[in-house]
């Protein structure tokens, strides 16, 4: 297994059980908050029965299984060298890593068709990958150059690319929601044969434009798959000391939807739930709420700090023992589909690529002073100029 940075010790040969409790940290944030959170009946009900190597890969062919581990080591290598890139200097403005969470991003997108649809949050890089934009696109865009995949203007928060169906990243938290339902309504309005996937986080659940995008996409029965990333901080608040309902799941049944709860460690599991929930979408059943439970092995951006005031060193290491990467290279190898030299090989390409995305990006250049009035809503011979423009001033 090549080293991906996050792993000290032995590491589990199996991804954590559904039906296992809570770590006693969260037990421990709750008490500290002055009560528990409410019951996780949700993780229990949607327990996994125990399953055969053979079963969880659902008769997967070997090679989406090999470009499933590529895609995930591809995503952790360049994380890392946009993280290095940020501490150059060569990044600026907000920049939210994904290391620990591949397996959400891999395993959802991995179950949809090119001609789907998928929309983010701002913690995006890696979506955007898996949709197939270039990484030499997505690091031109982190580097503010015209050569990245929104001509330098979006920056780490705010990538696209219509080409790929990838409707962006979006900082408003909780906006992307509303906006997906839009596109779901058009996939429906037109009789497409298409899924709208959105991500968002934990704490973005609390925001009203959440429940009535769900209230609406239930009533509609819309193709929308709405998959919240559950690394359980939102920003530095754990989700039991925000939320009086511990399971996100469950906040489907006020809008009698379907609702899973995925192992965000496992990219299998998350590529069964999403596929079961993209099924029922392209049968008219309507939409799907995934809760996937996962965990950031950073911080929530690159100011903060790893582990921070709101959680110890010991909290984060420990869940480093569930980290998917090594998780997925142990199955893969137990079942003779990926050698230990093969792993290596690939995780060497995958290297190599995010230092060429880095060196394109260097050589991209900036943005002209003229894109400053292109995609954008309103017509620059107005009156009323922005204040900085002083032509005919």
């Amino acid at each position: 297994m090549p080293d991906t940075n996050t792993i000290e010790g032995e590491a589990p040969t199996e991804a954590p059980r559904e039906d296992q409790a809570a770590p006693a940290s969260e037990a421990a944030f709750a008490q500290e908050s002055g009560g528990e959170p409410g019951p996780d009946r949700a993780w229990q009900q949607s327990a996994k029965p125990e399953l055969s190597d053979e079963e969880r890969m659902q008769g997967l062919e070997p090679e989406q299984l090999r470009r499933m581990m590529y895609d995930m080591l591809l995503a952790r290598r360049f994380e890392e060298k946009v993280a290095e890139s940020y501490a150059l200097g060569k990044i600026g403005g907000f920049c939210h890593l994904y290391i620990g969470q591949e397996a959400v991003a891999i395993g959802a997108i991995h179950a949809l068709r090119r001609d789907d649809y998928v929309m983010t949050a701002y913690r995006e890089h890696v979506h955007a990958l898996q949709c197939g934009i270039t990484p030499n696109a997505i690091m031109a865009e982190l580097y503010g150059r015209a050569d990245g995949c929104s001509g330098g203007k979006g920056g780490s928060m705010h990538m696209f690319s219509a080409e790929h169906n990838y409707l962006g990243g979006h900082g408003i938290v909780g906006g992307q929601v509303p906006l997906a339902l839009g596109v779901a309504w058009k996939i429906k309005y037109r009789q497409e044969d298409r899924v709208m996937q959105v991500y968002l986080g934990e704490a973005a659940v609390n925001q009203g434009a959440f429940h009535e995008s769900l209230n609406m996409a239930a009533l509609w029965k819309l193709p929308l798959v709405t998959i919240v990333e559950n690394n359980r901080f939102g920003m530095g608040t754990a989700w039991e000391r925000a939320s009086s309902l511990y399971d996100i799941s469950q906040k489907a049944t006020a809008y009698s939807m379907p609702a899973a709860v995925a192992d965000g460690m496992d990219v299998l599991d998350m590529y069964r739930v999403a596929r079961e929930a993209h099924d029922r979408a392209r049968r008219g059943e309507g939409p799907t709420l995934i809760e996937a439970r996962t965990y950031r092995f950073v911080g929530h951006s690159m100011s903060d700090p790893v582990s921070g005031v709101y959680r110890t060193k010991e909290d984060v290491e420990r869940e480093k023992q569930k980290d998917p990467i090594r998780i997925f290279a142990d199955l893969l190898a137990r079942t003779g589909i990926l050698s230990q030299d093969e792993l290596e090989k690939m995780d060497a390409e995958v290297k190599q690529l995010s230092e060429e995305s880095a060196d394109f990006a260097d050589a991209s250049p900036e943005p002209t002073v003229d894109e400053l009035y292109t995609d954008i809503y309103a017509d620059e011979d107005v009156q009323g100029r922005l204040y900085f423009d002083m032509r005919g001033a």
